[in-house]
C-alpha cells in the first residue's frame, strides 16, 4: 500500500502533488492546512485523513486522528517533538499499538524510529519562501514494513 504524506501546506497545494501522489491509496495531512479546500482537492487523488495545525482556525478537523492502513496503526498530530513527546502524546502512544506517528509543524523532514515507532515529518509543502526546502512524502507498506521516501517539491 502507498500512502501520500504532506504537511504545512498553509493554503497552497503544489501543482506537482497530483502527479507525485498518483497511485496512492490514502493521504495523511499533518496540519497547517490553510484552507479546507486543500483537503477537498486532495480527495480527488485518494481519501484523506487530516488534522488541525496551530495556524488552522474554523475548520472541522480534529487535533489527533488515528487511522489503520495495511494493518499499521498511524497517529496523525501536528506538533509532536519526537525525542520527548508531550505527556498527553506519550500517554496516547502507551495506550495504543502504533506503527507510526505522522506530524508536521517544524517545516523540517524527520524520519526516525523510537521504541519501535516511526516518527515521520514529511517537511514543508507550502509556497516557496525564505529558501525553505519543500517536500512531501510517500510511505509504502509492504510485508508489514514501512518504507518512507521524501519527494522534493
Amino acid at each position: 500500500m502507498k500512502i501520500g504524506v504532506i504537511s504545512d501546506t498553509h493554503g497552497f497545494l503544489d501543482p506537482k502533488i497530483p502527479d507525485l501522489f498518483a497511485g496512492v491509496e490514502h493521504i495523511l495531512h499533518a496540519g497547517d492546512i490553510g484552507f479546507a479546500s486543500i483537503i477537498l482537492e486532495m480527495q480527488y487523488i485518494a481519501p484523506v485523513t487530516a488534522v488541525l495545525g496551530n495556524n488552522d482556525v474554523g475548520m472541522d478537523f480534529r487535533e489527533t486522528e488515528w487511522v489503520t492502513l495495511a494493518d499499521t496503526n498511524f497517529m496523525v498530530e501536528h506538533i509532536v517533538p519526537p525525542m520527548k513527546p508531550a505527556p498527553d502524546v506519550a500517554d496516547k502512544l502507551r495506550r495504543r499499538e502504533i506503527g507510526a506517528v505522522v506530524f508536521g509543524h517544524s517545516h523540517r523532514r524527520y524520519c526516525e524510529s523510537h521504541d519501535g515507532v516511526l516518527f515521520f515529518n514529511p517537511g514543508y509543502a507550502g509556497k516557496p519562501k525564505l529558501g525553505l526546502h519543500r517536500s512531501a512524502a510517500i510511505i509504502e507498506i509492504a510485508d508489514g514494513e514501512l518504507r518512507p521516501q521524501f519527494l522534493d517539491l
